[in-house]
C-alpha cells in the first residue's frame, strides 16, 4: 500500500489524474486496451471533469478505454443519483466515448438479476479468464464503506469473485456492487479521498485493528496488484504517520 498525501483537494485530483493517465497508457501499450471500473459519489465527479478537460483529454486514446462501474445505485440510469448518469455527463459525453466501450448496470432488471447479468458481462469481457481490471477507482464514505460494501451487510462475508445486490436497511434501497474478492483481483486500485469529514474513516481503515463489519474498506487488500491512496492533508490529518 502506498499513501499519497497532497496539500489541497486540487492537488489530489491532479495527482490521481496523472496516475490514471499513466496506468491507462501502460495498459494500452501492453494489451492494446485499458479496463477501468469507475466509482460514484461526489469525490470522483471532479476527477472525471478534470480527465475530460483540455489539460488531460488528449493524453489517453479513449477509443481503447473500456469503462465499468464498481457499484451502482438501484435507480434509473437517468436518475440524478445514478453513477452511470454522473459519469456520462462529466466524462463520457465530453470525451465522446463510444457507447460500445461503456458497460452500465441494467437497473431495469430486479436487483439480484441485474447483479448476475453484470457479472456475466464481466465474464464475457474477460473471455472467461480472471476478471482483473487494469484499474479500479474507489471512494470512501465517512462510515468507512467503499463501492457498496457497507457496514454490517452480508456482502462483506461474500468470498465469490462476482457482483452482488445489497439491500441497505437504513435507507431501504438496493445497490449493486463488486464483491471485495473481485476488487482485490485488480492490477491497480486507487482510493480518492479528500476533506476533513473523511479523516476519521481514513484512520479507522488504515490504522485500526481489523474490523471489517465496522470498516468495510479494510477488505480492500490486493494479493498481487497495487493499492494506492490519494488524499489531501485534511483527510490524512488523523493518521499517526504521515
Amino acid at each position: 500500500m502506498k499513501i499519497n498525501i497532497f496539500k489541497t483537494e486540487a492537488e489530489v485530483l491532479d495527482g490521481l489524474a496523472k496516475y490514471f493517465v499513466a496506468i491507462a497508457n501502460e495498459a494500452i501499450d501492453k494489451y492494446g486496451q485499458f479496463s477501468v471500473a469507475l466509482s460514484g459519489g461526489n469525490s470522483p465527479k471532479k476527477l472525471y471533469g478534470l480527465l475530460s478537460s483540455p489539460v488531460y483529454k488528449n493524453m489517453v486514446q479513449w477509443s481503447k478505454v473500456y469503462f465499468f462501474f464498481g457499484d451502482e445505485r438501484y435507480v434509473s440510469l437517468t436518475d440524478v443519483e445514478s453513477n452511470y448518469g454522473m459519469a456520462k455527463k462529466t466524462l463520457f459525453e465530453p470525451l465522446q466515448v463510444n457507447a460500445a466501450n461503456i458497460f452500465a448496470v441494467d437497473t431495469l432488471l430486479p436487483p439480484a438479476i441485474a447483479a448476475a447479468q453484470y457479472a456475466a458481462t464481466l465474464h464475457s469481457y474477460f473471455a472467461g479468464g480472471d476478471m482483473k481490471f487494469d484499474l479500479i477507482l474507489l471512494g470512501l464514505g465517512d462510515n468507512a464503506h467503499t463501492a457498496s460494501l457497507f457496514p454490517f451487510t452480508t456482502v462483506l462475508q461474500d468470498e465469490s469473485v462476482s457482483v452482488k445486490a445489497v439491500f441497505l436497511t437504513d435507507v431501504k434501497k438496493y445497490r449493486i456492487t463488486f464483491t471485495a474478492p473481485l476488487i482485490n483481483q485488480a492490477n491497480n486500485i486507487a482510493f480518492l479521498v479528500y476533506g476533513q469529514g473523511k479523516a476519521a474513516a481514513v484512520k479507522n481503515v488504515i490504522e485500526n485493528e481489523p474490523d471489517i463489519e465496522n470498516f468495510p474498506a479494510q477488505l480492500i487488500a490486493p494479493a498481487n496488484g497495487t493499492l494506492q491512496w490519494f488524499m489531501d492533508e485534511e483527510a490524512a490529518s488523523s493518521l499517526k504517520y504521515q
